[in-house]
């Protein structure tokens, strides 16, 4: 369940996703067939590998999630047409974004 909840967090740009996909590893830690099995699947290794060896996240995926991001908030504002819902997607945007530059540095 909680890996399904991080795997939201690709879909929606402001559901948390490290939160879920680390409580979930957390979890299988336990049981070391279930998490061979989840760690074959390509996103949650990339992800957890990165996280653990503090590598930040890729390039590749900063440019999708922020693609993305954008994207998705463009077409809410295109959408709803609303002043004040504009610029609260904005403000959440920019902070969004400022936290996927800040989570894809590599930490030393």
């Amino acid at each position: 369940m909680l890996l399904a909840m991080g795997a939201i967090g690709l879909l929606l740009p402001v559901w948390p996703t490290t939160p879920f996909v680390l409580a979930a590893a957390g979890c299988l830690a336990a049981t070391p067939r279930l998490r061979a099995r989840v760690m074959r699947l390509p996103f949650v290794s990339e992800y957890l590998q990165n996280y653990r060896d503090r590598r930040g996240v890729s390039r590749r995926t900063l440019r999708i999630s922020l693609a993305f991001l954008w994207g998705m908030l463009g077409l809410s504002m295109a959408l709803a047409r609303n002043g004040w819902l504009t610029v609260l997607l904005l403000l959440v945007g920019a902070a969004v974004t400022a936290h996927l530059l800040w989570v894809a540095r590599p930490r030393g």
